[in-house]
């Protein structure tokens, strides 16, 4: 099948915008490359440092010429997507030995947990632990020890931060090895019921307690389609995963397996050998395309609208806000998974997973095949199925037909025409609003809007019994300069009680929702934001706002021509639970729209 026209056209046009860059990012990451492999550059005192805490490998790091690869993890077990990479760095050494070779942690990450901060102070680092993130993994690879590196993440801003790294370090292979989903537990709409049910005081704590915990019962990922889900299928999508390898469950055979395998990969690719796959070359403007085209065909977390702008940049490529608009224009939406229906991850893989989906994709003409991964040339290689055989892992064609319609359908008989997500425009700014599991009843809202600061006063309003009919809720200053850009997901089950009351009610705001929000209309990451001089600070209550996710625009009939913003005072945002250590980041922090970073 012929390449799709509109994904060949945004593809050119991503490729022309950056090109000055791209060129300049070439040329740096292919000079650092033609200087050959790193450990060579190292005085015997430098190696001797870096050799010391490894005792076993020594005689093979001084006096081989095999590869060592440096191991960037994000392991805690606070974060129970990360839990299972406790155990990886040592399958990792036995697997590099195997081989001749040797790898080392190279260093460690932080990797904050959006369940526990949601709704809370700590939320506000959570978007700016990205930058963190890239430049804590660059502090571990600038040893320059390393022919190549495996990247450990799983959940919201680490993958982000950790190809932003990969990107900057380009000149090296990069692998990214996923820990996998906790097996199903409580199903996640009889969890948000119970969350609805909190909210109006039907049950009391006791029973959101036990149905939060039936939930998040395990080690893994958590098992809906949020942004850590999502991250998992752009690595796939984009090449920097083994086929297949996404959403395999932890600690079990075929995880470990495919953690020896991808060990293997990244040894062989480094350029030692004879298929050098530096990081830089499979980061280009058509990989993430092909990772637009999954997140729309799976109606992924609008979180990747943010991440996917600022890990473009660190690989020398701009992208813009409406590139996902237009590619959402001509993809399906192929899957349906919780918040988008009521299937899990694990549901989904069962039923043919990413490999369906891309070959599905690809028979359509709406993914670029003809690039390069660190499985080989061409994504049709990730339509293959992982098999263990033998304790090892082999591949097999993927399936072909749906094994559950109700979850993954053909592209030739989607869901949707059109992928989830919509770009708004208009005289408040520019936003976006992911509309695949909205009712397409509530794709336009115009009502008078509530103006709030805090996403607190919001629930203290609805518990008072004030909202009582149509209302926009627009909640300002929540944006990366003034408070750092948490998620407002917390909101999610007040703001859907309303919509289940029959009112038609919507979320307009400068900050963020969690990928897991679904039902409820929400007009997100609007720019220029409140504390950047953004319209949305010359709004009152009782203003009329129209979100139109049908044609595209944000629009208000009120004058605002000689309005003057409120200043609400923000200095809470600048203090406690860490928040003193960022105030740097708030004040540099770059716009939503190029991906809301300090570092690129």
């Amino acid at each position: 099948m012929p390449l799709n026209q509109t994904i060949s056209d945004v593809t050119e046009r991503i490729i022309e915008r950056s090109r000055d860059r791209r060129e300049t990012y070439m040329g740096r990451i292919g000079a650092a490359a033609e200087a050959g492999p790193v450990r060579a550059h190292l005085t015997c005192g430098n190696q001797a440092h870096a050799y010391a805490g490894v005792p076993t490998d020594q005689d093979a790091l001084s006096k081989g010429r095999a590869a060592n690869i440096g191991i960037i993890t994000a392991y805690n077990d606070m974060l129970s997507a990360h839990q299972p990479y406790e155990r990886f760095p040592q399958l990792i050494r036995d697997a590099a030995r195997a081989k001749g070779a040797t790898a080392q942690v190279a260093g460690g990450v932080p990797a904050m947990c959006d369940g526990v901060t949601q709704g809370q102070p700590g939320m506000e680092l959570s978007l700016f632990s990205r930058d963190v993130i890239a430049m804590a993994a660059g502090i571990g690879l600038s040893h320059n020890c390393y022919d190549a590196a495996l990247y450990m993440g799983v959940c919201d801003k680490i993958v982000p931060g950790l190809v932003m790294a990969a990107a900057t370090f380009g000149h090296i292979p990069a692998v990214f090895l996923p820990a996998g989903p906790m097996p199903s537990g409580l199903p996640n709409d009889e969890k948000a019921r119970v969350r609805q049910q909190y909210a109006t005081g039907e049950v009391g704590r006791d029973k959101l307690m036990e149905a939060e915990m039936a939930s998040y019962h395990s080690p893994g990922t958590c098992t809906f389609y949020g942004t850590a889900n999502t991250n998992q299928m752009l690595m796939e999508f984009m090449g920097l995963h083994l086929p297949g390898s996404s959403f395999v469950n932890p600690n079990t055979p075929m995880r470990d397996a495919l953690t020896v395998a991808g060990t293997e990969r990244a040894l062989e690719i480094t350029a030692l050998g004879n298929d050098f796959r530096p990081a830089g070359e499979i980061l280009d403007e058509k990989a993430f395309v092909n990772g637009m085209v999954g997140l729309m065909a799976t109606g992924g977390s609008t979180n990747l609208v943010l991440h996917m702008p600022a890990m473009a940049r660190a690989a020398g490529i701009i992208l813009d806000p409406a590139d996902f608009d237009e590619i959402s224009s001509v993809v399906p939406l192929l899957a349906k998974v919780y918040p988008n229906g009521l299937a899990d991850v694990n549901h989904f893989h069962a039923a043919g997973g990413l490999g369906y989906l891309i070959g599905q994709l690809l028979n359509a003409g709406l993914l670029h095949d003809d690039t390069k991964t660190i499985a080989g040339d061409g994504l049709e290689r990730y339509t293959q199925e992982p098999k263990l055989k033998e304790g090892r892992v082999v591949y097999e064609p993927g399936a072909k037909d749906s094994l559950n319609e109700k979850i993954v359908r053909p592209a030739t008989d989607p869901f949707q025409k059109t992928g989830g997500l919509k770009h708004l425009s208009g005289p408040l700014g520019r936003a976006i609003m992911k509309v695949s599991a909205v009712k397409p009843e509530h794709h336009v809202i115009e009502a008078p809007v509530r103006i709030f600061h805090d996403q607190n006063d919001v629930k203290a309003a609805f518990k008072r019994g004030e909202f009582t009919a149509d209302t926009i809720v627009v909640v300002r200053y929540q944006g990366p300069k003034a408070n750092g850009m948490p998620e407002l997901h917390s909101l999610t089950p007040t703001l859907a009680v309303l919509l289940d009351r029959g009112l038609k009610v919507a979320l307009l705001t400068d900050g963020r929702m969690s990928g897991a929000s679904g039902k409820v209309p929400a007009a997100i990451h609007l720019t220029p934001e409140a504390a950047d001089g953004g319209t949305i600070g010359l709004l009152q209550d009782g203003d009329v706002v129209r979100l139109d996710a049908v044609a595209g625009t944000i629009s208000t009939t009120a004058d605002l021509s000689d309005r003057v913003a409120e200043a609400p005072d923000l200095s809470a945002n600048s203090h406690g639970i860490g928040r003193e250590l960022f105030e740097t980041f708030r004040q540099n922090a770059g716009p939503a729209s190029a991906g809301a970073s300090n570092v690129v």
